[in-house]
């Protein structure tokens, strides 16, 4: 009995001391080696993209961004001067200076950055905004633009070669974000895969996403944050330590349908990002940066262009930062950018778009006055929250 007892606790013994050698061994593995990091795409600025505009032509406030079939990149921007006398003195009368000028309002790029069209402005049939805001190149390779000026309540439709196709709206009328006739300030137009329903971001006076039909124009449907019913009742600043606002801020500034049937509204002002079903059903949110006051910190998104659409792709013209964010979680992967005038950094990163090869292309507004090309590297390991400027590099 004596024996087989002091066998029995010398076995114990035997294996208590292995488990706990496996146990300590796993124990320093986990601490020794990093969880494995999640992958997101990976860009890198191009920082002579595109090639310099002729005829002393500078941008003014670029305020949208949209890209073709054909992969040609379409941006508008307002052609306003920081100083007349100092950057447009060939505008003033006499000319003061040799350069420079506003480019016309709609510029037209090829892939490699050359400047192949130019358009856009006031002309007989339409109204042109007193502000334009946005671009929209539509999947029949139509152009779209709204406009948040005083008496801005109408969208223009175009050819991608200028010719004017439709004006959806009465110019001039005031705030209604339940109205079928008008809208309030449009920030931007985005469509569904088949280019039949028109998502608009109405917007700078009025606090709503309105659908369209993007053939003829006609009011199908409109619903406010939450998928409540809009209400243009003043619901003062946002205050992050206040109770979660029931109605959009303005601006309303992006309306994006997903191929699988949810739209993604940036709720600019209120630092969130709410989704929808195409019905306005709500889904769920997600709130960005919650401290960014004033501006806000939602300002734009595209999607990846892969099939699934994995990623977003979220314009933060407040941090002067882009997001790269998993679609289905909304979980931010990482950032790129920072404040600044180098490639790469951002001065108010207002609009952005991506094409077929996975590039992304952004515009600034304010003074920012640019557009940029971040060339799609493929993807690659998440190493940290924040890359800063995605500056090439090399070989």
């Amino acid at each position: 009995m004596k024996a087989e007892k002091s066998i029995f606790v010398g076995t114990g013994m035997i294996v208590a001391i292995v488990a706990l050698a496996l146990t300590s061994s796993a124990m320093v593995r986990s601490a020794g080696e990093a969880a494995p990091a999640k992958e997101a795409p990976m860009f890198e600025v191009d920082p002579l993209w595109p090639k310099p505009l002729p005829n002393h032509w500078i941008l003014g406030s670029a305020i949208g961004v949209g890209v073709d079939s054909r992969d040609h990149v379409f941006i508008i921007h307002r052609g306003n001067c920081s100083n007349d006398n100092t950057e447009c003195g060939a505008a003033q009368d006499p000319p003061s200076s040799e350069c420079c000028v506003p480019a016309p309002p709609i510029l037209e790029f090829d892939p490699e950055g050359n400047l192949v069209n130019s358009w856009g402005g006031p002309n007989e049939g339409y109204t042109w905004p007193t502000s334009n805001h946005g671009i929209t190149v539509d999947p029949k390779d139509n152009i779209w633009i709204g406009g948040n000026g005083a008496g801005d309540s109408h969208i223009l439709k175009f050819t991608r070669d200028g010719r004017f196709l439709m004006e959806i709206g009465i110019p001039g009328q005031t705030t209604n974000s339940n109205s079928t006739e008008h809208f309030g300030r449009v920030a931007k137009v985005s469509f569904d895969a088949t280019g039949d329903e028109a998502y608009v971001s109405d917007g700078y006076r009025n606090r709503r996403v309105a659908v369209i039909d993007a053939n003829t124009g006609e009011f199908k449907r409109f619903w406010g944050a939450y998928g409540n019913t809009p209400s243009d009742s003043n619901i003062g600043r946002y205050d992050p330590e206040a109770p979660l606002a029931q109605q959009f801020r303005t601006p309303v500034h992006c309306a994006e349908p997903s191929n699988d049937g949810f739209v993604y509204v940036c709720d600019r002002p209120n630092d969130r990002i709410q989704v929808f079903r195409k019905d306005g059903t709500f889904v769920t949110e997600k709130i960005i940066a919650p401290q960014t006051r004033g501006d806000g910190s939602t300002w734009d998104i595209a999607f990846s262009r892969d099939p699934e659409q994995r990623f977003i792709y979220l314009a933060d013209g407040k941090n002067m930062k882009v997001y790269i964010m998993e679609r289905e979680s909304l979980e931010i992967l990482t950032t790129f950018g920072d404040g600044g005038r180098q490639p790469g950094l951002f001065f108010a990163v207002h609009s952005i778009a991506t094409d077929s090869r996975g590039n992304i292309f952004t515009t600034e507004t304010y003074e920012g006055k640019r557009v940029q090309k971040f060339v799609y590297k493929g993807m690659g390991p998440v190493t940290e929250m924040t890359q800063g400027a995605p500056w090439p590099r090399g070989n």
